[in-house]
């Protein structure tokens, strides 16, 4: 009998009928994949690609084959995540990183009274001897009406203002502060960036130009000193300005005049009015004002009468008038060779005092 593995009709010259002499070229599957052409599928050639029999596949490495459209469409994903990446950093307008640590920059100055320091004609009316142009209280700060910049809309410079005006109250004119040692009304207008060098100006005050707690709140030492008069009266202005096309700046002038007389004082004793000249510059990123804060930038206070030999750092320490006047202080001596004295200390005249 013949050879079951073998065709009917024989096998064919020149071999033996057996298949093992094929298996050499016998395509196993890893090969099948790996060829660089593959048929047509019938829905492909129904829809008409009778021009070619075969479609080309591309190989990627040893993951297998991928389309070209596959290739094409993560190639544009690749372009357009680059682009998003260059337009976020070089964009003119982007947020800038908001500053952090010490931003606050303080100078004081303690104006000397020039003679006696007296008592005011009518404790019940203190501030009658005052010149034209002192408001009571928040109405005295001219807060002006809001007005687009070029960078900021109205909407945003009227709240800045409004967030100033509110700061200006309670770091100047409400009682909390002023003799009652208060200010945590005051800390939470400052931004979170300056909160740590306000809590150091709290706990340790000190003229460095940076911790002097009166560059934050006008204050006085409430074992020396009480209240008046339950009003404070103001003269100034606030001038709407930018740092940059990302920063809005607010600077604030004004004077405030204090009633003030000593500590546990009945009614009718002495009064002394105190002078005190505030000039502060405020900044204002969108975080800033979305969040009714402000940053302190710079402060300067002059402040009368006072004695130059005292420090103005904790509180403002007045000359305080007594029933016959009060003799004023001798002006300090600065020796411009003394080191250990801050070369920012400043003391000058107050004028009329």
């Amino acid at each position: 009998m013949g050879d079951p593995r073998e065709p009917p009709e024989g096998a064919p010259d020149g071999g033996s009928g057996n298949e093992d002499e094929y298996r050499s070229v016998v395509f196993d599957e890893s090969f099948v994949r790996a060829a660089r052409i593959q048929e047509l599928s019938a829905r492909e050639r129904l829809a008409g690609s009778f021009g070619r029999a075969t479609r080309t596949r591309v190989r990627l490495g040893p993951l297998g084959t991928v389309p070209r459209q596959a290739l094409a469409l993560l190639l544009l994903i690749l372009l357009a995540f680059a682009a998003a990446v260059y337009f976020g950093i070089s964009a003119p307008n982007r947020q800038t990183a908001r500053p952090e640590g010490s931003q606050l920059t303080v100078s004081l100055v303690a104006l000397s009274p020039a003679s006696a320091v007296r008592p005011v004609a009518d404790p019940a009316s203190p501030f009658a001897a005052l010149p034209a142009g002192y408001g009571d209280g928040a109405i005295g700060l001219g807060t002006p009406a809001g007005a687009a910049t070029e960078h900021f809309s109205r909407v945003e410079v009227t709240k800045a203002l409004d967030t100033v005006q509110r700061y200006l109250v309670a770091s100047s004119l409400a009682p909390a502060a002023l003799v009652q040692g208060a200010t945590a009304d005051v800390r939470a207008f400052v931004t979170p960036g300056e909160q740590a060098q306000f809590d150091t100006s709290v706990s340790q005050p000190i003229d460095d130009r940076h911790h002097a707690l009166t560059g934050w709140v006008v204050r006085f030492d409430p074992t020396q000193v009480a209240l008046a008069a339950d009003s404070v009266k103001v003269a100034g202005a606030m001038r709407i300005d930018e740092a940059d096309s990302s920063t809005l700046q607010i600077t604030t002038d004004h004077t405030f005049v204090y009633a003030l007389k000593p500590a546990g004082a009945p009614s009718g004793a002495p009064v002394t009015l105190e002078t005190v000249r505030r000039q502060l510059t405020f900044q204002f990123d969108r975080i800033d004002l979305a969040s009714a804060q402000l940053r302190l930038v710079d402060s300067v206070l002059q402040a009368g009468p006072v004695p130059c030999s005292g420090s103005l750092a904790a509180f403002v320490q007045p000359v305080l008038a007594g029933p016959d006047g009060t003799a004023a202080p001798a002006p300090t001596a600065v020796d411009p060779g003394n080191h250990a004295r801050p070369a920012w200390q400043v003391c000058a005249v107050l004028a009329g005092g």
